[in-house]
């Protein structure tokens, strides 16, 4: 198993969203960031005063997939994710020893696996 973590920009989120469910990828950790990298500050004018913002709005995705659907997965960030500018974001793979469900404790790679009853309880 990979977790898979990308920071995008928020623009290539709902692509992306919609080409992993078609996929088979419906499990998705998103979180609103921001961060510095490669990309220039915007300045801007407020009261008079020039300021210059580093830190660049983002969103984080993170996804845990078995070995062979890594490419799959990635393929499908980098398609809507690229733009070729500079702060498009990057994609980072994870190994992923185990996992512990909060729930009942119980551990192993069937932990990393959806289960059907967790439809019900939504």
């Amino acid at each position: 198993m990979k977790k898979i973590e990308a920071f995008i920009r928020h623009e290539a989120f709902e692509p992306i969203r919609i080409d992993l469910l078609e996929l088979g990828f419906p499990s998705l950790s998103i979180s609103e960031v921001k961060g510095s990298g490669r990309q220039k500050g915007i300045v801007e004018t407020y009261r008079g005063a020039e300021l210059t913002n580093y830190l660049r709005p983002k969103v984080k995705l993170e996804c845990v997939v078995d070995d062979g659907d890594v490419q799959t997965v990635v393929d499908t960030i980098l398609k809507h994710g690229r733009t070729g500018a500079v702060g498009d974001g990057k994609v980072f793979v994870i190994p992923v020893d185990n996992a512990w469900r909060v729930r009942t404790g119980e551990s192993g790679p069937e932990v990393l696996q959806a289960h059907p009853e967790a439809a019900d309880e939504v």
